[in-house]
């Protein structure tokens, strides 16, 4: 095995911090990019940039108009986009993804991965989710999909040439073969997989052969990645993406998530992006220790870019990172109604309701604190913990009081409330994870909710348990999301302020 020089510094892992499962990356040149799955979430397809690997910044969604997306109102949470695969080929970017809640798989193209992005080209020869694109020697272009199957396309009209072909899917009995990314490395072809599940038996492996359709031959150490059966703070890592260095190093993202508290552990944030340094041993990669503190890589690291906190609305459009259930109108969503003010506008339906008006961010700390200063003369709304329509925790204010709902599965409570003078309100969230385990049954962290007085005292109106927040209670794909929506009526954010607490 070689040996990769070392810096001596850690980098913190996950590279990309809170909901951001499935990723996918690709390099041109010294600039790497990378993209995500968004499911039911408006616009889709976050988009990043980085030069190390280590440093992202978000320029984009790939998918941000009503003609690339199309979510109807039924289409439920975990549902919508699943699973991108961004590739760089013949002077293009190439994003291809599966909206499972309509037009099945689409294919994007797109000059400058910041967009725009073309319409969709719509793949309807094409069936099964987790599309991958790969391009041969001849210039043929092969589609593989979970399950593992292969399709012949034309990537300009969406055609398909013939029947699919099966692949090598996985170890015997292992489930959910999915995932599939096919390289030339080489003097092979080798497809990597994801097998197991996205849940705790998730893994990694891969198979070569001569040919994009095989026969492969699978390595001899699979999975080459998994945390099944361990303690390791870093669980379901799989749905993985290789890149190499400029360098000509190879490097690994993938999904995992933190699970926090006792038994079972309940992961909050989604699925993460995580990096892994990968060597090559006699033609197999051999993947790295994947932790939370990562060994930097050999190069020089980029001045770190973070998402603002601080949004005052002075620009008349949103910034990439807030989206929204199913869809966003600018009717019902507005920054150019009031100069420095997000008007939203109810549409009639709650966040019990797929059709409500919310606009949030991705949860990316375990501990952070979320505020807002809400105008509510017109109407009613607040701040929201958003899992999904049956699970989240809301402050709620109208003219003269806020109170605090907690949705859980069929129980819906307002569990507390108070008076506020008239006019303009700050409403604040805090989630605190929590460090010590009492016993098996103790939570990954508590979301409190309450008001902040002009002093900036926060006056808590309760405290709840956050484990009904997560994955593992209420089932899916997606994490957290906090934000801003509307009731009845009209409201008005003056801003709306997001940090990390201690992370």
């Amino acid at each position: 095995m070689s040996s990769r020089p070392q810096t001596g510094k850690t980098i913190s892992n996950p590279v990309i911090p809170g909901f951001h499962p499935d990723p996918s990356i690709c390099r041109v040149g010294e600039d790497y990019y990378l993209a995500c799955s968004s499911f039911e979430y408006f616009p889709g397809v976050p988009l990043f940039h980085s030069r190390d690997l280590v440093h992202w910044a978000q320029i984009g969604n790939a998918l941000d108009r009503p003609a690339q997306l199309r979510l109807p109102l039924g289409a439920p949470s975990s549902g919508g986009i699943y699973a991108p695969t961004l590739r760089h080929h013949d002077g293009r970017f190439w994003l291809i993804v599966t909206n499972v809640s309509g037009d099945g798989n689409l294919l994007f193209t797109a000059t400058d991965p910041a967009g725009p992005w073309s319409d969709p080209i719509r793949l309807t020869g094409v069936h099964g989710i987790d599309p991958d694109l790969a391009w041969d020697e001849d210039g043929n272009c092969w589609c593989t999909v979970a399950g593992v199957s292969q399709f012949r396309i034309d990537p300009h009209t969406g055609e398909t040439f013939g029947p699919p072909r099966r692949l090598w899917s996985g170890g015997p009995g292992a489930k959910a073969p999915e995932a599939p990314h096919l390289y030339r490395i080489g003097d092979y072809w080798y497809l990597l997989i994801a097998e197991g599940g996205t849940e705790r038996c998730h893994g990694v492996s891969i198979a070569r052969g001569r040919t994009p359709g095989g026969p492969f031959e699978p390595c001899p150490d699979n999975p080459v990645l998994t945390h099944r059966g361990t303690e390791h703070p870093i669980q379901n890592t799989g749905h993985a993406d290789l890149v190499q260095a400029p360098d000509g190093s190879w490097w690994m993202v993938l999904l995992g998530v933190r699970p926090g508290g006792g038994t079972p552990g309940w992961h909050v944030l989604g699925r993460e992006t995580f990096l892994v340094p990968v060597e090559w041993v006699d033609g197999w990669p051999v993947v790295g220790e994947l932790s939370t503190d990562l060994p930097a890589p050999p190069w020089p690291l980029q001045p770190h870019t973070a998402v603002p906190g601080l949004d005052d609305f002075d620009f008349s459009d949103l910034a990439p990172y807030w989206v929204s259930p199913r869809r966003r109108s600018p009717e019902d969503c507005t920054t150019k109604e009031r100069p420095g003010r997000l008007t939203l506008r109810a549409r009639g339906g709650s966040l019990d309701d797929t059709d409500v008006t919310f606009v949030g961010r991705r949860q990316q700390h375990l501990s952070c604190r979320a505020r807002a200063l809400i105008d509510v003369a017109e109407g009613s709304g607040g701040l929201a913990v958003r899992l999904d329509e049956r699970h989240h925790y809301d402050i709620e204010a109208s003219p003269g009081e806020v109170r605090v709902r907690a949705r859980i599965g069929p129980s819906n409570t307002v569990v507390a409330s108070r008076p506020v003078p008239p006019g303009p309100v700050v409403l604040r969230i805090e989630v605190t994870a929590v460090q010590t385990v009492n016993d098996a049954r103790t939570g990954p962290d508590t979301v409190s909710l309450g008001v902040e007085e002009p002093d900036g005292t926060f006056v808590e109106l309760t405290s709840l348990d956050g484990r009904y927040l997560s994955t593992e209670v209420a089932g899916g794909f997606t994490g957290r999301v906090i934000g801003m929506f509307a009731a009845t009526g009209s409201v008005h954010f003056d801003w709306f302020d997001y940090e990390p607490i201690g992370d």
